[in-house]
């Protein structure tokens, strides 16, 4: 039967931690030099985007192009969703042609509906409410630095409705991480999107200098994400200067061994200074090499699962 990663809810946090330690496997092997693994030979697989992406395109093209797949890329624009054809109709063709469909879409719901008409797996890339592929290369990045995952502590500073917020939520709370987000009243994390059981398991702050302290990881993104720019001002004036992670706010932190996270693309001067981000702490270029690293893990662990496995 056919596997979906649209949330990470849909997965159990053994899974979830399977999926991150094939990640750390299929790095070491690209360092030991075996790049190409043609493990995927002869699969092709869809990529539709939305949306403008870096780390996200790139990542997952190279991660099917060195496990033997074929990546078709596709801009909505150059299919007929731009014209209107249902999503549905979508799903039901491109998994006949595709063995898999990645995409990043401006609304989740368009993204359910693609899995629910699609026979192939669909993996979400990004939508509004969900990252799931940041959250697994976060979690992968923490357990390389850190050497563990449950019993720590990430605190989570900026947006609580953040789609990075939400999946490092989900995973983190399945992982036996100790989640923390400090965020203005106006943008506390969504008990729907997260799901009652989630919620209830992370720990909610209005002073980012509380969530901070004591914690293993600090991690931020932006105030104003894909398609809020007309937010722009009134979401820094809420934001700035009270969530920034600068050298102010680690110095709360009351620990030295901390690292400091953000997804990328990063609006310097805004969420976190140029000072914090080229730091000692700061470990956000390991996370977007994690990216490609976890992509392969996932594309295997839907497509040819247990392969890792035997071969760690």
């Amino acid at each position: 039967m056919k596997r979906d990663l649209l949330t990470l809810k849909e997965f159990s946090g053994e899974e979830i931690l399977r999926i991150i330690e094939d990640s750390l496997t299929l790095k070491r092997l690209r360092r030991l030099g075996m790049k190409k693994l043609d493990l995927l030979k002869g699969v092709s697989v869809a990529l539709i985007f939305e949306k403008p992406s870096t780390r996200t395109r790139a990542s997952f093209t190279v991660a099917a192009l060195e496990l033997g797949a074929w990546p078709v890329s596709y801009s909505s624009q150059e299919l007929q969703l731009s014209r209107g054809e249902p999503v549905r109709d979508t799903a039901r063709v491109l998994s006949r042609y595709h063995d898999a469909i990645a995409a990043r879409v401006y609304r989740h719901a368009d993204l359910e509906e693609l899995a629910r008409f699609s026979s192939v797996p669909v993996i979400n890339l990004l939508s509004d409410l969900h990252h799931p592929l940041q959250a697994l290369a976060d979690y992968m990045t923490i357990l390389e630095k850190k050497e563990r995952l449950s019993g720590l502590t990430l605190a989570f500073i900026g947006d609580g409705t953040d789609n990075v917020f939400n999946s490092l939520a989900i995973a983190g709370v399945k992982l036996g991480v100790r989640v923390r987000v400090s965020s203005p009243q106006a943008f506390a994390p969504n008990p729907q999107v997260l799901g009652e059981d989630i919620y209830k398991r992370i720990e909610i702050y209005e002073n980012p200098e509380d969530a901070v302290r004591d914690a293993d990881v600090i991690y931020t993104d932006v105030f104003v994400s894909m398609g809020q720019e007309a937010q722009r001002e009134e979401r820094l004036r809420v934001f700035l200067p009270k969530y920034q992670v600068n050298e102010n706010l680690l110095k709360a932190v009351g620990r030295d061994d901390f690292i400091v996270m953000h997804c990328l693309p990063a609006h310097r001067g805004e969420e976190i200074t140029d000072e914090v981000l080229e730091g000692p702490h700061s470990v956000v270029f390991d996370q977007a090499e994690n990216r490609l690293h976890t992509a392969k893990a996932v594309l295997l662990y839907l497509l040819k699962p247990g392969w890792v496995a035997e071969h760690s």
